[in-house]
């Protein structure tokens, strides 16, 4: 792990202990909710909405590159509803989101309704569930992997965060048609704002990694396997020696893509300072403290249409006037 977070930044783990089923069954939700949900009623979920960038996700609505990207999302965090039976013993309840509130209910998410869409949330609830306990896992060994010990991130994992989404790559044109291999950009060229992800793709290839050299080269996908990023809060937390890779999605291919990314983060209030094992005397802290989600909050505000926010006293997208209240 150590070899792979200090060169591609990107490695794929198997053996994760998520059951095929659970993830046979959150892509199958992910394509209900993109093919079965009505479209009015996924308009009523849309992102404007939410302070905190959840909900629907249209086609071309988010950029982060700039490109006009073809994905859409559904997106949301964690909440009490979703709190995975691997949390007991260990969280406090002190669970606050990204801009430092609690919401009521416990949650600034936006949910289908269940007669909408029957079994969606517990469908998602169980992968999701099961992911953030493989995450806090994975924390463990980050922790080992940089001499600190295994639990040396324990503490900061009392109420962590938990973005994830959905994602829908709808079909996109052979690669043999020259014209195509730099247009409809599924996603655009970015690294993630997290700790570190967890990707659960489909069948379908669509994943690109930037190499040092500067070329594109995809991620081959492994059976039952799921790939592992690091992303750039942790390369900010550990100086710079784990790197957090720029990557995109371009689906070339006549079939649907699908993949649902849990982006995982500490506790949003917690303070983050340069971890002491990447201190030397030829390597002082480059970055300063910070709270983990006022880091990842002011990176989503950059990334909405027109490359505005909707929190703080960013301005507001033209049209997002729904969003105010």
């Amino acid at each position: 792990m150590h070899a792979a977070c200090t060169s591609s930044g990107f490695f794929t783990i198997t053996n994760h202990g998520i059951a095929p089923g659970v993830i046979a069954g959150v892509l199958r939700q992910a394509k209900r909710f993109f093919h079965e949900l009505d479209a009015a009623k996924r308009e009523r979920l849309h992102m404007r909405n939410s302070a905190l960038h959840r909900g629907y996700e249209p086609p071309a609505y988010t950029s982060i590159d700039g490109s006009a990207e073809t994905k859409a999302g559904f997106n949301w965090g964690y909440e009490e509803r979703l709190r995975p039976a691997s949390f007991e013993g260990t969280y406090d309840g002190g669970y606050v989101e990204l801009d430092g509130k609690k919401y009521e209910g416990g949650s600034g998410n936006l949910w289908p309704a269940e007669e909408d869409l029957p079994g969606f949330f517990e469908g998602v609830k169980e992968y999701y569930g099961e992911a953030m306990g493989l995450a806090r896992h994975l924390m463990g060994l980050f922790g080992l992997a940089l001499g600190l010990g295994e639990g040396w991130f324990d503490s900061a994992m009392t109420h962590p965060g938990g973005i994830a989404r959905l994602l829908y790559y709808p079909p996109g044109k052979p690669v043999e048609e020259e014209q195509q291999k730099e247009q409809d950009i599924g996603l655009g060229a970015h690294s993630d704002y997290e700790c570190f992800t967890i990707l659960l793709p489909s069948g379908t290839p669509g994943l690109e990694v930037l190499s040092p050299a500067g070329q594109w080269t995809q991620v081959e996908r492994v059976d039952g396997g799921l790939i592992v990023n690091i992303a750039d809060f942790l390369m900010r937390w550990t100086n710079d020696m784990y790197k957090s890779t720029v990557h995109r999605v371009v689906n070339r291919t006549r079939e649907p893509r699908y993949s649902v990314p849990l982006f995982f983060s500490v506790n949003y209030d917690q303070v983050v300072e340069t971890l002491p094992s990447c201190i030397s005397p030829d390597n002082p802290p480059k970055y300063g403290p910070i709270r983990a989600g006022e880091y990842v909050l002011e990176r989503l505000n950059t990334s909405t249409k027109g490359g505005k926010g909707s929190y703080g006293n960013q301005d507001w997208a033209d049209g997002d006037e729904g969003a105010k209240k």
